[in-house]
């Protein structure tokens, strides 16, 4: 297996690993009483019968739209953000015949899902933005009743460098494109991990600088806290959030439009420094701007438990429970 499908496995089996810490370290706090959960589960994926075969692990298994509405009662949520995995075909150390026939079928497949549940569940196209196709296909997107209101980028999965100018210059056209049609935009914007491409400060840098500019009129999700997961304890996703926590503090218009979703950070291998940096970066974005997510289509009731063990007061847990991005209200 390849280390960015590795990867991406990591981030979609985390809700394994959110069973309280070894005896190592001390025991984590008992979760607080869930009295509020969260309206809306931000970060979700569908695991179509392509999907499985593609990752080829016994860890993933076929998850229908039926499956994470089950789970979504099960924890109390009553919404859900559905990114479809699409880009995956797209993974450049993959060779696949028809692979933008692939794409096209996961996206419509995903849509379809979610519209048996029109009430639950909002679709999100799933490109990889550098692909010959990425602009036919986000048009072909905003014109699906079901795949209009947004689209999921994986620079990881994708091997997406924003400090490579050529590789800049095309995102730079897909987010115009997104911002043209009206399309929410969110993205995994950690760096390839395998590879350990160049991932920090300097590339929050240029996503703020260069790449929020072009997208004023959409909301715009970075996920994982602008890193990856399971956990919070990646030093360069650290510095990452650090430049946008940064900008939401000094007020910069740039991220007017910006929401940052805590998908997989919250974990209890987590040190108490990385939570204490984490808990501390939430406050400086602010909580009107954190979105709830769990990136477990399986594992959702624990997830928030997980969640709910961070040392946030419960007006914090209220608010970030209490908060639905734009595109699903």
């Amino acid at each position: 297996m390849n280390k960015p499908v590795a990867s991406f496995i990591a981030l979609l089996i985390a809700a394994a690993l959110l069973a309280p810490a070894p005896a190592v370290h001390a025991a984590a706090p008992a979760a607080r009483p869930a009295a509020q959960t969260p309206l809306a589960d931000h970060h979700q994926h569908l695991f179509s019968p392509r999907i499985v075969a593609l990752i080829d692990s016994p860890t993933i298994k076929e998850v229908p739209a039926a499956a994470l509405v089950a789970r979504l009662d099960e924890a109390g949520i009553r919404q859900a953000t559905v990114l479809s995995t699409a880009y995956m075909f797209g993974n450049p150390s993959r060779k696949l015949e028809d692979e933008y026939g692939l794409v096209r079928a996961e996206n419509d497949w995903t849509a379809d899902q979610a519209a048996r549940y029109p009430d639950r569940l909002v679709a999100f196209c799933g490109i990889h933005p550098l692909r010959s196709y990425a602009l036919q296909e986000l048009a072909r997107c905003a014109a699906h009743p079901g795949l209009g209101r947004g689209v999921k980028m994986h620079f990881g999965n994708g091997d997406i460098q924003v400090d490579d100018a050529a590789q800049l210059a095309m995102l730079k056209d897909v987010f115009r494109a997104a911002n043209r049609y009206k399309m929410a935009i969110v993205v995994h914007a950690r760096a390839n991990v395998g590879k350990k491409r160049p991932y920090g400060a300097p590339q929050a840098r240029v996503f703020l600088e260069q790449l929020l500019p072009l997208v004023p009129d959409v909301p715009v999700q970075i996920a994982h806290l602008a890193g990856t997961g399971p956990g919070f304890e990646d030093p360069p996703s650290q510095q990452a959030l650090a430049v946008f926590a940064d900008a939401f503090a000094r007020g910069d218009p740039r991220v007017k439009n910006v929401w940052i979703d805590v998908a997989s950070n919250a974990h209890s291998a987590n040190s108490a420094e990385a939570t204490a940096l984490m808990v501390k970066r939430m406050r400086q974005i602010g909580f009107s701007r954190l979105l709830y997510g769990s990136d477990s289509p399986t594992q959702l009731k624990e997830a928030w438990e997980a969640f709910r063990r961070l040392p946030l007061t419960d007006a914090e847990f209220a608010h970030i429970a209490g908060n639905r991005a734009p595109y699903l209200r």
